[in-house]
């Protein structure tokens, strides 16, 4: 071969060296990610819908360079429906392995213990990443956790996942539940667990308040709960001012100041804890209870005991300029 060739050789070489380097530059070495992303794969997608909604957000500097050196040099897996979080400087062999085998970014919607049916509601409503529209959910019928969920998910997609945990909950809990209990099925175990959960919020008492109840149940007595007043005002949430004697000596499904047994549903969305309360009552022989001052109660078994406890109450917020 003359110098002409040699020359000519070495050149072509050089020129496919450069054409390797920026063909595996612009796949592991380039990137278009300014800042950490947040990137939606919607369900169904291809890889190539993908490429072009990579480009459009300006996140590869071009689907087909994207795509060709996705089939040369990039796994074959498909990518993954969900929403993933792309960090600044990505280069697009990290997008497509983000997009098929990363984990898609979780989010979650939070219902406390004792959260009503209507501000269960209100939250989902208020969650702009979720979609569609639900209805308030029964009383009772959703168990009070953490729930993940994706962006653009339906909020009746969540709120079935909520519902379906109590009744898997009370699936596992009612076998469970001590022989004897005054309540006889898991609905009115949800029932006097949604008046547990209003009466107290502190977590040793609930076997305590459960077992009271539980005493008066059994001896026909009225339970006089204060937040099944409340309920049919509000629907669970605050009252907001003090509970008016009208009200007290209101008749309907839920005051317990006016009727026997247990109000006609639920009064709140019970969580795990108050259900096993209720289905493993404390066996005491308390019929009353009044606050202690502390954030708890003090309970007794006669109304001499009891109408001392009050006194003792009513001397502490005395004391407090509460009365």
């Amino acid at each position: 071969m003359g110098r002409k060739g040699c020359l000519v050789a070495v050149g072509l070489a050089f020129a496919l060296l450069a054409s390797t380097v920026g063909f595996t530059w612009g796949w592991w070495g380039s990137s278009q990610v300014a800042q950490d992303t947040a990137f939606v794969v919607p369900s169904g997608s291809s890889l190539t819908s993908i490429a072009h909604k990579l480009e459009d957000d300006g996140l590869i500097a071009s689907a087909d360079g994207f795509l060709l050196r996705a089939r040369i040099l990039g796994s074959s897996d498909p990518v993954k429906a969900g929403e993933f979080l792309l960090p600044a400087g990505s280069s697009p062999a990290s997008i497509l392995d983000t997009l098929q085998h990363g984990e898609a970014i979780r989010r979650f919607v939070t219902i406390p213990e004792g959260l009503p049916s209507i501000t269960v509601w209100e939250r989902l409503m208020a969650e702009p990443l979720l979609t569609g529209q639900v209805s308030v959910p029964e009383e009772g019928s959703v168990l009070p956790e953490s729930y993940d969920f994706e962006r653009g998910e339906t909020r009746a997609a969540v709120l079935a996942r909520m519902q379906q945990a109590m009744r898997d909950t009370l699936a596992e809990l009612w076998p469970k539940r001590a022989p004897g209990i005054v309540v006889g099925t898991p609905r009115e175990a949800v029932i006097l667990a949604s008046i547990v959960e209003k009466e107290t919020g502190v977590a040793r008492e609930r076997r305590m308040v459960a077992g009271l109840y539980s005493n008066r149940v059994r001896e026909g007595m009225r339970l006089q709960a204060d937040p099944t007043i409340i309920y049919p005002i509000t629907r669970g949430k605050p009252l907001g001012r003090r509970i008016r004697q009208s009200e007290i000596a209101a008749v309907n499904g839920y005051n317990t100041y006016t009727m026997v047994g247990l109000p006609q549903g639920p009064i709140t969305n019970p969580g795990r804890e108050s259900i096993e309360a209720v289905l493993n009552p404390a066996k005491t022989d308390a019929l009353f209870m009044v606050a202690d001052g502390k954030g708890g109660h003090v309970f007794a078994s006669t109304l001499e005991e009891h109408n001392a406890n009050v006194a003792r109450w009513f001397a502490i917020r005395r004391a407090r300029g509460e009365m």
